[in-house]
């Protein structure tokens, strides 16, 4: 059915009108996701309108057309033509993309990694080849609060955590969660509420919305705000190369200037609905605490670890031959981010795309950034 379905809905585009711009677009994420609701379904209704109609999105949530480890794959093989994908299940695929990941345990402010990780993603040599190389146009990033622990029973304290199984998304997470006595388990966020109710996690770590969004309170009572670092890696809009070769610079100019606002529009929101989905599950019974000392301390020290050991990380693990240039970067667009948002208001959607307008897209040319 998923074939048939794919199949037929691709051939409808095809089969469109001359230089038609009806197009396929998919995230994993369920619809009411905010990395879905403000990053596809209201960005398609921006492409839209920015586009007078001219750019029409068919828009699919969730799994029914591809599995999160074979987005790559469907946007490469024009099974959709624009898609999210996340790096981190396909880490021999997009070394530099999991190689500046690793410091996700580092940073806090999904403001300054949204854009910032746009900006490297989008001007970096080695990380535009790795793009290119894997049949991907970037456009855009994503980014998530830091995540927290969401879990069956209590997980406070280092004693608490031993032996737990933790859903974990990421090399350092799951390396923090194995040095702090965890087990870690790495599989899709989409799995995270039928784990943990059949036993199989005792813990999931992600964003505090999924609480309310998928419906883990249900089945993870207990929350711990211990940050177990954030994530960004891979595209939250990756296009197919024929299908953005094949617009003409305008169109690709008004998918840059949706790109910037729905990023501003994302984080905004994202944020306020991790808060919200907090303030929800305490209303409803669950408990929500803060860490206790030692957990906390585990989590500060591997922090320290990771930036003392993140360049040979990036040679080692992910074969980096410029792993010292490439981090260096990285970090530099960070630092270079989190000063210019010290200077407007970031709570003002106008401003931030602006900003994003100026600073990520004012020098990519619409009629060669990605044209083969």
């Amino acid at each position: 059915m998923k074939t048939f379905l794919t199949t037929t809905l691709l051939a409808g585009v095809l089969a469109s009108p001359a230089l038609a711009t009806d197009f396929i677009a998919n995230t994993f994420y369920d619809a009411q996701h905010p990395l879905a609701k403000y990053g596809y379904t209201e960005w398609a209704e921006m492409v839209k309108d920015l586009s007078g109609g001219d750019l029409a999105p068919q828009v699919f949530t969730g799994t029914v057309l591809l599995a999160p480890r074979a987005s790559m794959q469907g946007i490469r093989d024009n099974v959709v033509q624009v898609g999210h994908h996340a790096a981190i299940y396909t880490p021999s695929d997009l070394p530099v993309a999991n190689a500046v990941q690793e410091l996700g345990f580092n940073y806090s402010d999904p403001l300054v990694a949204i854009f910032a990780v746009t900006d490297f993603s989008m001007h970096n040599a080695a990380q535009l080849a790795e793009w290119e190389e894997q049949g991907i146009v970037y456009l855009g990033a994503y980014a998530t609060p830091p995540y927290i622990l969401m879990c069956a029973e209590p997980v406070r304290t280092l004693a608490e955590l031993k032996g737990k199984r933790i859903r974990t998304a990421g090399s350092a997470v799951s390396a923090w969660v194995e040095a702090a006595g965890g087990i870690p388990v790495n599989v899709p966020s989409s799995e995270m509420y039928t784990g943990i109710e059949r036993g199989t996690l005792d813990c999931a770590t992600n964003a505090a919305n999924d609480l309310v969004d998928r419906s883990l309170l249900e089945v993870a009572e207990h929350t711990t705000l211990l940050p177990t670092g954030m994530y960004w890696s891979g595209p939250n809009w990756g296009f197919n190369p024929g299908f953005w070769s094949g617009l003409t610079a305008e169109q690709r100019s008004v998918f840059m200037q949706a790109s910037a606002r729905s990023m501003a529009r994302m984080i905004l929101n994202y944020t306020a609905q991790a808060e919200a989905a907090l303030e929800t599950a305490k209303d409803k019974g669950g408990n929500v605490y803060e860490p206790g000392a030692d957990i906390a301390a585990s989590v500060e020290a591997f922090r320290a670890k990771t930036l003392e050991g993140v360049y040979d990380k990036a040679a080692e693990t992910y074969g980096l031959t410029d792993a010292k240039a490439v981090i260096d970067d990285f970090r530099a667009k960070m630092d270079k981010w989190a000063a210019l948002l010290a200077e407007v208001d970031t709570s003002d959607e106008d401003a931030l795309t602006a900003l994003a307008m100026s600073e990520i897209y004012g020098d990519i040319d619409p009629a060669s950034y990605g044209v083969k």
